[in-house]
């Protein structure tokens, strides 16, 4: 199984809670998906994101896939303006 972790910080927190119900509204939508949450942070430290997202996959060409879906990609034209920074982890799980 790969798990796919994205950490997002927007230039304005408040859009956060917006993008983690479209986020959750491709499961189901998506068929590439295994399984999907995204939370919202709740310390507000310095070093934190305000929102992550993690999505499990079959195999990388099932990520792949996913990240290529209209969907995906749709949810992705309106979120990227709105972030001033990402990271990303990608790592496999028995």
């Amino acid at each position: 199984m790969l798990v796919h972790v994205v950490l997002m910080r927007f230039a304005d927190p408040s859009n956060a809670p917006e993008a983690a119900r479209r986020l959750l509204g491709l499961l189901g939508r998506v068929p590439e998906i295994r399984a999907l949450e995204a939370g919202l942070d709740v310390t507000r430290s310095e070093v934190s994101y305000d929102l992550v997202l993690t999505t499990r996959h079959a195999d990388a060409e099932e990520l792949a896939a996913y990240q290529q879906h209209p969907e995906h990609q749709a949810l992705g034209a309106w979120l990227r303006p709105l972030l001033v920074d990402r990271a990303v982890v990608d790592h496999l799980v028995p």
